[in-house]
């Protein structure tokens, strides 16, 4: 009985000790997966970045000012398959 007892209470102790530490690594955890804010603001002018397009070629946003309105779309998921 006695080591039942010694059992249950070391039992308890482990699972309290894995709560507190998931309590503490958890958040931090997820602050290290939180992005930075942005640093542009609806209406700023968008700095300029090149990409590859679908055939494998780079494109910049300058080619197209003056000449083109640009929209841009974010897929948060796309091709992550979460």
């Amino acid at each position: 009985m006695h080591r039942l007892h010694f059992e249950r209470r070391l039992i308890v102790k482990q699972f309290l000790a894995a709560m507190l530490l998931a309590g503490v690594l958890v958040p931090l955890l997820r602050a290290a997966d939180t992005p930075p804010p942005p640093t542009t603001k609806v209406g700023d002018i968008a700095p300029d970045f090149t990409l590859t397009d679908q055939n494998g070629n780079k494109v910049s946003l300058h080619d197209f000012k003056g000449k083109k309105n640009v929209a841009l779309a974010f897929y948060i998921f796309a091709f992550t398959g979460g």
